[in-house]
């Protein structure tokens, strides 16, 4: 394992995240195209604090079967529309019931049902009413919340990588997080209360985390980007598999707590605040890893590589190439052995060279009196011919 975190770190072992670009987007498409539709097939349970309505509580000694008992107690008054009544222990001693917006003597008629049920008096079983216009502006405010964060997210990515397409996939990834998120809690069914509202404005800063990880990576590769051989891209996928462990091991290490809560909300204390937080959470953590990996990355890379300076940057690299592979074919002759040639100055092709490596190389001639040398021990330069001693002239 130690070896396998060792290769990845020092580029040795790469899978493609940022060239697969299209897959992920395909996926992350259907994800939000679901978690869409999910609100529309089936809406949000909205908590009381939401929707409005009246909330009993009374002290009881919890078994259980007390949900279920008072729960059919409520619908034996034959009040109408009582059906969605929700009824959630809270510890051992209190039972909390919630219904919807009551009038006076509806009020009585269930506030006396429950206390025959548990055993207590009437005045002893507490109740509030709770109208939905409370509800809606909780659901004001956390709407502004959330533009006013995505602003100063947006603003202070902008600020410290100096690149506003840092920005544009940082929002890319919270908004798919926050979408998935929200549709998950409609297939679930869990109620949405202001616990839920405060673990989703959390797990935001859990995906942003995630992805300022990477961005710094990124930029640490980039730095040099113009006297490397990579290109944006490129280096983009070599930073994300350098930090892919560090994310991995960060959002295992923060979602084991969350679904030790998510258990104990949901199996051991039934319907509760605990549940609702715990869920968001999770799927909000779950996400961010997901979309600061997969999604994040790749959107920077395709909004940089349209700068024009990438562009060059690209044209250049391709250039280079082509170049090395025409010194590659002269120096074997074509015929893949090498063979011996005059050597000169080669990066004088620069100039002459056109874009499609079509181009003409100009030949140095041997001068008169010299000849190339071929052999084994011969190094390339042009020798001196010697005169045979019969045809010297004698003084």
């Amino acid at each position: 394992m130690r070896d396998f975190i060792r290769r990845l770190n020092t580029g040795e072992l790469s899978y493609g995240f940022v060239p697969r670009w299209r897959r992920w987007f395909i996926i992350s498409a259907v994800i939000v195209v679901v978690s869409l539709a999910s609100l529309v097939v089936r809406p949000l349970n909205l908590g009381i604090e939401f929707r409005g309505g009246a909330d009993f509580q009374a002290p009881v000694q919890v078994t259980d079967s007390t949900a279920d008992d008072l729960g059919d107690a409520v619908e034996a008054t034959g009040l109408p529309e009582l059906d969605s009544t929700t009824v959630t222990t809270i510890g051992e001693g209190t039972v909390r019931v919630q219904t919807r917006t009551l009038t006076v003597d509806e009020v009585a008629q269930v506030r006396g049902a429950i206390a025959e049920e548990v055993g207590v008096s009437s005045e002893e079983v507490a109740y509030s009413l709770i109208g939905a216009s409370w509800g809606e502006q909780i659901t004001e405010r956390a709407l502004i919340a959330l533009g006013v964060f995505l602003v100063l997210v947006a603003g202070v990515i902008w600020i410290y990588f100096r690149d506003w397409r840092m920005s544009v996939a940082a929002i890319v990834a919270l908004l798919h997080d926050l979408i998935v998120t929200i549709g998950v809690y409609a297939l679930v069914g869990f109620t949405v209360t202001p616990a839920s509202v405060i673990a989703v404005l959390t797990i935001l800063g859990y995906s942003l985390y995630d992805t300022v990880v990477v961005f710094d990576r990124v930029r640490e590769n980039v730095a040099s980007l113009r006297e490397g051989r990579r290109t944006y891209s490129e280096a983009a996928n070599a930073a994300l598999n350098a930090v892919l462990v560090r994310s991995l091991n960060t959002t295992i290490i923060g979602v084991l707590p969350v679904v030790a809560l998510l258990i104990a909300g949901a199996l051991v204390l039934g319907q509760g605040p605990l549940q609702d937080l715990s869920l968001a959470l999770f799927v909000g953590m779950v996400a961010g890893a997901y979309s600061s990996i997969f999604l994040a990355t790749p959107v920077l890379a395709l909004l940089k590589e349209r700068d024009p300076a990438m562009v060059e940057h690209r044209e250049r690299l391709a250039h280079r190439v082509r170049k090395e592979e025409r010194r590659a074919e002269r120096r074997t002759g074509g015929s893949g052995s090498p063979v011996a040639v005059l050597d000169r100055d080669e990066d004088t092709d620069t100039d002459t060279d056109d874009e499609d490596g079509a181009g003409t190389t100009p030949t140095t001639e041997p001068r008169a009196g010299t000849a190339r040398a071929t052999g084994a021990g011969a190094s390339g330069r042009s020798q001196p011919k010697r005169v045979p001693r019969s045809e010297r002239r004698r003084p």
